[in-house]
C-alpha cells in the first residue's frame, strides 16, 4: 500500500476571494491554482493553520474552495477611487485549442510609476574647455615659432659678430706684432 502523504492547506487571493486548497505540497497547490509563477515567491500565497479555516479543504483535498473577503459592501468599500490603470488589470488569455481551461489567477502587483527620464548633461562647459585648451595649444605652437625664428636670428647675428670679431682681432694681432717688432728693433738700435 502506498504511503499517503500528509496534506497541508493553502490559500491565495483570487479577485473578492480566498482560494484554499488541500495539497501535500506548495508545487502542487500551485499545480490546482493553475499558477506557473511561483505565488509563494512572491507573497502572494500562504499556509493555513487555522483548524476553521483549513476543515472544508481538508474534507476536498485538491480541490479549490473558494470563501469571501468581507461583505459586498466591505469590498466595493476597498475599491480604489479612481479606475485601475490598464498596466493594473488582468489580462485575458485566449485559451489554446486541446488546452485545459486554468482557473483565472491574477497576482497583480502594483506598478511602480515611471520616473521621468533624467535630463542629458550640459556638455557646454566641457566645449568650452575643450576650446580653450585648443586656442592655448595654438597660441602656445605660434609663440614657439616667434621663439625659434627670434633664436635663429639671433644665432645669424652671433655668426656674423664672431666672424667680425675674428677679422679685427686677426688684424689687431698684425698691427701688434709689426709694432712689436719696430719697439725691439728701436732696443736693439738704442743700446749700441
Amino acid at each position: 500500500m502506498p504511503r499517503q502523504q500528509k496534506l497541508r492547506v493553502y490559500r491565495t487571493a483570487i479577485g473578492f476571494h480566498d482560494a484554499y486548497v488541500a495539497a501535500p505540497s506548495q508545487k502542487a497547490a500551485l499545480k490546482a491554482w493553475g499558477s506557473d509563477a511561483d505565488l509563494f515567491a512572491r507573497g502572494v500565497a500562504e499556509r493555513v493553520e487555522d483548524p476553521d479555516l483549513i476543515r472544508e479543504p481538508l474534507e476536498h483535498p485538491g480541490k479549490i474552495i473558494r470563501r469571501s473577503r468581507g461583505s459586498v459592501t466591505e469590498q466595493l468599500a476597498a475599491l480604489p477611487k479612481s479606475p485601475p490603470s490598464p498596466a493594473m488589470r488582468p489580462q485575458k488569455e485566449t485559451p489554446r485549442p486541446g488546452a485545459q481551461r486554468k482557473p483565472n489567477v491574477t497576482t497583480a502587483k502594483p506598478v511602480k510609476p515611471e520616473k521621468p527620464p533624467k535630463p542629458k548633461p550640459d556638455a557646454s562647459a566641457l566645449r568650452a574647455a575643450e576650446q580653450q585648451l585648443k586656442a592655448a595649444e595654438a597660441q602656445h605652437a605660434s609663440e614657439r615659432e616667434a621663439l625659434a625664428r627670434r633664436q635663429a636670428e639671433i644665432d645669424r647675428e652671433r655668426r656674423a659678430l664672431e666672424k667680425q670679431h675674428d677679422t679685427e682681432r686677426r688684424k689687431l694681432e698684425r698691427e701688434l706684432a709689426r709694432a712689436r717688432s719696430a719697439y725691439d728693433r728701436a732696443i736693439r738700435a738704442w743700446r749700441e
